[in-house]
């Protein structure tokens, strides 16, 4: 452009339903506690990179076709392999023409929303949940009713309640999202009891489960329950999982499991020419031999880092928040006192070179969000976490006189 030029105004142009504009990216802050990122250390780089060699050597040449020879569900060994593990970790039995290879289980979501969510119906979500999932639903023009989580997961008696009050109203959901397996942003885990009780309550109204897994890999204890997808006794039931948090979030790796009908009708939306073949190429290659052996080491290192932010902030505030102790993933979910607004306070920490996630960003009531914080312990080191968490606290006293009592300079 020369340089007398001015810039070509948009603004008149753009769509008025866009969501806010982007600020400039100037990389990660210090404190950085937000998203889905994990433990750099952890990531398999000289296995992945052997992977790559082994699988490029032997079946590049079919990088010349769109599927590599696969089909529009993605790369076979992939959805093999997937098919296997959900067998073995989750009691899925599925084949390999009933799994979808995705970017990541965002697309997931948004291919499920696009074949059954139109403007002015009813989803139900869990109240504290993905806030990825709220943002899209909204963006269908969706009514969204929150259901409250408790110890166990998606509370039944509020479930019944809610199908109940909908069905006196003539309305049938479209669906049930929930995270049953370490959930996003809670980090419970829904016990088998509880899985039945949810999914007799689907069968009686009539409405299917969208059961999303993504962080099931991450049981600290590596025993999980069985999938709801396993549980029903028919179709009802679509499922979504990740590579993002046991391999690497940047690799945009997920799948979705339904049975023919509808995986017939979603598989014409997914219109993107096909998930990065590369990607799922070296996966699969990796995976094979593998997965079980990387998988262990994450959760221990994950939940060392998580036993540090937690002692680390009982040292900071005290019994001025409240936590759980997750049973498995990469967050930890929080209450502040009343006193406190998190969406102030992201905004006050943020000068400061720390980011958290505000939990109105994390609930379909965004006012009793307020309060509540969520917590990314993945990605920092133990020493960052440490630092970080004493300077948020710094923050938090200073602005809402929470902790109580200054917790003084941060080391």
């Amino acid at each position: 452009m020369p340089a007398s030029a001015s810039p070509f105004d948009f603004t008149a142009l753009v769509r008025a339903d866009l969501p806010p504009a982007a600020a400039r990216w100037n990389g990660f802050p210090r404190f950085n506690f937000v998203g889905g990122h994990n433990d750099e250390g952890s990531v398999p780089v000289d296995d992945l990179i052997a992977a790559a060699g082994r699988v490029l050597r032997r079946e590049g040449a079919t990088l010349a076709t769109y599927g590599m020879q696969s089909g529009p569900l993605g790369y076979r060994p992939l959805r093999d392999f997937i098919v296997r593990k959900l067998a073995k970790d989750a009691g899925i039995t599925c084949t390999a023409d009933e799994v979808l290879i995705t970017s990541g289980s965002l697309q997931g979501l948004d291919l499920v929303n696009a074949a059954l969510v139109a403007p002015g119906d009813t989803v139900i979500v869990e109240e504290m949940t993905y806030g990825g999932a709220i943002s899209r639903l909204k963006r269908c023009g969706a009514n969204i009713v929150g259901v409250p989580v408790d110890h166990d997961g998606l509370s039944a008696a509020k479930l019944s309640a809610a199908l109940d009050d909908l069905a006196a109203r003539g309305i049938r959901a479209k669906y049930i999202y929930t995270i049953p397996t370490v959930q996003n942003p809670t980090a419970t885990v829904m016990s088998v009891a509880r899985r039945r009780e949810i999914i007799a309550l689907s069968e009686q109204h009539g409405v299917p489960i969208f059961e999303d897994d993504c962080y099931a890999d991450l049981v600290w204890t590596g025993e999980r329950p069985t999938a709801l997808y396993a549980m029903a006794a028919d179709d009802r039931v679509v499922h979504i999982g990740s590579f993002s948090k046991s391999i690497a979030p940047a690799l945009r790796i997920g799948f979705l499991v339904a049975k023919w009908p509808l995986m017939s009708r979603i598989l014409p939306i997914k219109t993107d020419g096909g998930t990065p073949a590369l990607d799922q190429m070296v996966l699969a290659e990796y995976c094979q031999d593998h997965f079980d052996e990387h998988i262990v080491p994450l959760r221990q290192t994950l939940r060392r880092k998580l036993v540090v932010m937690m002692e680390s902030l009982r040292e900071r505030f005290g019994d001025e928040v409240e936590f759980e102790d997750p049973a498995g993933g990469i967050f930890l979910w929080m209450k502040l006192p009343a006193a406190v607004d998190t969406s102030r306070l992201e905004q006050l920490a943020v000068r400061s070179g720390v980011t958290i996630n505000p939990g109105a960003e994390w609930m379909t009531d965004a006012v009793g969000g307020r309060r509540h914080l969520r917590l990314c312990f993945a990605h920092p080191t133990e020493d960052v976490i440490r630092e970080g968490v004493a300077q948020l606290a710094e923050i938090c006293h200073r602005e809402f006189g929470v902790p109580a009592r200054d917790p003084g300079p941060h080391r």
